[in-house]
């Protein structure tokens, strides 16, 4: 069968992205483990001691992961909400409530990983700099994603208020990635630039990108992970979903 003649559309239905997010999971777990693996080999023996800073920077390899994949993460969870509230799809509602918890994680890690990275930096756990306190913000709001979303009994009217919160608080990425650009801050500016290249060695650079790949694939082995089972507490009713759940 031709890529093209795929219907990519009998997977919004909750039943057969079930099937296929199971499918999904263990390799893209798997891919996590290796990945993992193989970057914390390459930033913590490969990659040489920086001039400046020694071997505090190391921390770079699950700091800067786990910041990028915050923000990643936001975006596709306001995405999908996005589609929930304008298509009245629940897969796309079911998708958004999924990955809250992931990115709330990756928020939590970059923000922890980045006190510890700026007391032997900057000779303090945390400064009200304008990248840190927007990194707090975005915490803020995945935790208010989840605690609207789960204040609302009934889940078709708590899909469409956490999705609006969402889509007014994607507003903060943005303000996340450019502030370094925007205000004086004692943040460094990108180490990784499209139109400049990286301004790193390639050792780091090689650990760093495989990182992030490896965050990118836990993510969303464990954001489907947790898909599955929001798509069986919404679909409980539904005689398939009562076979999963050995209720028939």
């Amino acid at each position: 069968m031709q890529f093209s003649k795929i219907n990519w559309f009998k997977f919004a239905a909750p039943q057969r992205f079930y099937r296929l997010a199971g499918q999904i999971i263990p390799w893209c777990g798997a891919l996590a483990l290796v990945l993992t693996v193989i970057g914390l080999y390459v930033g913590l023996f490969l990659a040489p001691v920086d001039a400046q800073q020694g071997d505090s920077y190391r921390i770079i390899f699950i700091h800067v992961p786990s910041a990028w994949m915050s923000m990643v993460i936001y975006l596709a969870m306001a995405f999908w909400a996005a589609m929930g509230l304008i298509f009245n799809t629940r897969l796309g509602a079911m998708l958004a409530t999924a990955l809250a918890p992931s990115g709330a994680l990756m928020t939590f890690i970059a923000l922890w990983t980045g006190a510890l990275w700026g007391k032997p930096t900057w000779g303090t756990w945390w400064v009200w700099d304008a990248r840190l306190t927007s990194e707090l913000v975005l915490l803020f709001l995945y935790i208010g994603f989840m605690s609207l979303h789960a204040a609302i009994d009934d889940p078709r009217r708590a899909d469409r208020a956490a999705a609006l919160l969402a889509l007014i608080g994607a507003v903060n990425v943005p303000i996340i990635y450019f502030s370094v650009t925007w205000w004086n801050t004692l943040h460094q500016g990108a180490s990784i630039s499209f139109s400049k290249g990286a301004t790193i060695a390639t050792p780091m650079l090689l650990g760093m990108l495989v990182m992030a790949l490896a965050f990118w694939a836990y993510a969303i082995a464990i954001a489907l992970a947790r898909l599955r089972v929001v798509i069986l507490e919404r679909e409980q009713h539904a005689q398939w979903a009562r076979a999963e759940l050995g209720t028939v």
